[in-house]
């Protein structure tokens, strides 16, 4: 007993001593100073402000609140904060940008599920509750279109149930094989993209390397819709979409095709259109009843009078 009591304290240390390190790792995101020197390649202005707060409803609203308004979500610890406050703004535009695609262990790593220029216009919706902020010029290369070279050749293994995508660069009739560029996989989904994996670079032969779930449905003749998304520090960001037939058929009917009541009018259902109808003509001849008899009460109280 007296040998089991230092060991549970010691283990308890332990985990106080653990716990308390993730807070602080969570609490600090170390940027690199490459990152925190990085500038927006696109302009920060109402259109991006605003395309940035769309994004940032669906992504940031539940934990960040609304800017401005402190109404964060404080039930995290750390805190996730307020954009709109001096400790955010303080920032450089790298800061946020990378604390965006990095996340730490609370906040989730946008990079895998928004492209570079999404997080950038989260930043750009992010400076508009700053008064006084001024936008870096622009990078020289700023609005280039290298990333339109690059080009990708994607193989399906059936019998180990492996995709390999061969990131290379087309320029004229020059190939060359891109080597350390991120590679993220995707299916199109009804709600979303569903993630293959987790983000990877093309190694020295430009591939990357992804499993595929074999139990993964497709549409009627087992067609997947896969997303690339390719992120290379000198071509930039690319999305390139392929449809391959590895998925198991399924023949379900689309989300759309039934009657159901968050469809579009012509599919609601039947009994609802009938009880809204209902009630509508219900209303209506209430309130032609009500007229008419107003009507007739004028009518009668004329003819008393005279």
């Amino acid at each position: 007993m007296k040998i089991l009591l230092p060991f549970y304290k010691t283990c308890l240390l332990i985990f106080v001593a653990l716990s308390f390190s993730l807070v602080i790792e969570a609490q600090n995101i170390v940027v690199p100073p490459a990152s925190k020197a990085k500038v927006s390649p696109i302009a920060f202005n109402a259109a991006t402000g605003q395309e940035g707060n769309a994004i940032y409803d669906k992504n940031c609203f539940s934990c960040h609140g609304n800017p401005g308004k402190g109404n964060y979500n404080k039930a995290f610890n750390p805190p996730p904060g307020d954009p709109a406050a001096t400790k955010f703004q303080n920032q450089t535009d790298g800061d946020l940008f990378y604390k965006i695609s990095e996340g730490n262990e609370i906040m989730p790593h946008f990079k895998n599920t928004l492209s570079e220029e999404e997080r950038w216009k989260l930043v750009s919706y992010i400076r508009t509750f700053n008064p006084s902020y001024v936008q870096p010029a622009l990078p020289k290369n700023a609005g280039n279109k290298l990333s339109q070279a690059i080009n990708i050749n994607i193989n399906y293994n059936s019998t180990s149930s492996r995709i390999s995508i061969l990131v290379r660069t087309i320029i004229k009739k020059d190939t060359t094989i891109l080597k350390g560029a991120e590679v993220a996989l995707f299916v199109n989904r009804y709600f979303g993209k569903l993630q293959l994996g987790h983000l990877t670079k093309s190694n020295n032969n430009g591939i990357a390397t992804f499993d595929f779930p074999k139990n993964l449905p497709g549409d009627k003749v087992g067609n997947i819709e896969l997303v690339t998304r390719i992120n290379d520090e000198v071509y930039g960001e690319k999305s390139i979409t392929n449809i391959l037939k590895i998925g198991i058929p399924t023949n379900k009917p689309g989300l759309t095709e039934k009657r159901a009541i968050w469809n579009v009018q012509s599919k609601a259902p039947l009994w609802l259109m009938f009880t809204y109808f209902s009630i509508v003509i219900g209303v209506w001849l209430t309130i032609l009843y009500i007229v008419f008899n107003i009507y007739r009460i004028k009518k009668l109280s004329s003819n008393n009078n005279h």
